[in-house]
């Protein structure tokens, strides 16, 4: 059996998807698969905000296309890249373990945060931005885009003086223990991230033959967290413009829920799993 897997052309989500295809061939020895490169709207826009070009769908539209006209089998995504709602007829069939669920402040190596108007941070976050601001207020923040090693590139040569990225990503791509940076994590309690920030999704046709396929290397923990962490999302009818943080854990059949709908303001829950969506719904209602 031959499985066709639609993904982004940068290197993350390349390595993302080398974590999928490891995790399938694991458990199907008989499997074949086949890595389809897909050019998405964010991926050539790069010279406006995400707020100005349709925020999160431009990473995913193209790739959906695809799976839903049978072009390829099934697609694979940063959770937090995915719209509220996907297209009739779609699923987020499974989900792999969580990685590292924070954002970084990356640096060059002997540089100190400077809490002044002359550091410069790059983000294309608001919520990032916001949360920057709360703990150095002096700092300037400046509109950053690209991929991870865009980024980078635009941090070695001196245009930010330090840029914010996700933790998974940079561990993924073997950058988090690499000597030419320095990387500051942040812990939820100072710095919330995006809802389902270090998980990757994996998109099928509903009820398609792939579906058990992919059910078989879903991490159920994780997928109850992605779950709780996308309702969020829908309770705020919100896009990415807002600054929207989350971030939950699940085990043992308990859920505890941290939300945000700006920078300054976070709550917390626990309930059981199967009461998850009640626990948003609640503290949604009281930010």
């Amino acid at each position: 059996m031959k499985i066709k897997i639609g993904t982004r052309r940068s290197k993350l989500a390349m390595a993302q998807t080398n974590l999928v295809v490891e995790e399938l061939h694991k458990k199907f020895s008989d499997i074949e698969t086949e890595v389809i490169p897909i050019v998405t709207e964010g991926d050539v826009v790069l010279d406006k905000p995400l707020t100005q070009i349709g925020g999160k769908g431009i990473f995913v539209a193209e790739i959906e296309y695809a799976v839903l006209n049978k072009m390829i089998d099934i697609a694979v995504h940063s959770a937090k890249d995915l719209p509220v709602s996907l297209e009739s007829g779609a699923e987020i069939s499974g989900v792999l373990k969580r990685g590292d669920y924070r954002d970084a402040l990356v640096t060059l190596p002997n540089t100190e945060i400077n809490n002044t108007s002359f550091f410069t941070v790059g983000t294309s976050s608001v919520r990032r931005a916001q949360n920057m601001k709360n703990l150095y207020p002096n700092v300037k923040v400046k509109d950053i885009r690209g991929n991870v090693d865009t980024r980078l590139k635009k941090l070695k040569n001196g245009e930010y003086d330090a840029i914010i990225l996700a933790a998974a990503g940079l561990k993924r791509l073997g950058v988090y223990e690499s000597d030419e940076y320095n990387v500051t994590a942040f812990d939820y309690n100072d710095f919330l991230p995006s809802p389902c920030q270090g998980i990757i999704a994996i998109e099928s046709r509903k009820n398609d033959f792939v579906t058990p396929i992919v059910k078989e290397i879903n991490d159920i923990d994780t997928f109850h967290s992605f779950e709780t962490e996308q309702s969020v999302l829908r309770l705020l009818n919100t896009n990415c413009s807002m600054p929207v943080g989350a971030y939950s854990k699940a085990a043992d059949g308990i859920i505890e829920l941290t939300v945000s709908n700006s920078s300054d303001r976070k709550i917390s829950g626990t309930a059981e799993i199967v009461n998850r969506f009640r626990l948003a719904e609640e503290l949604i209602s009281k930010l």
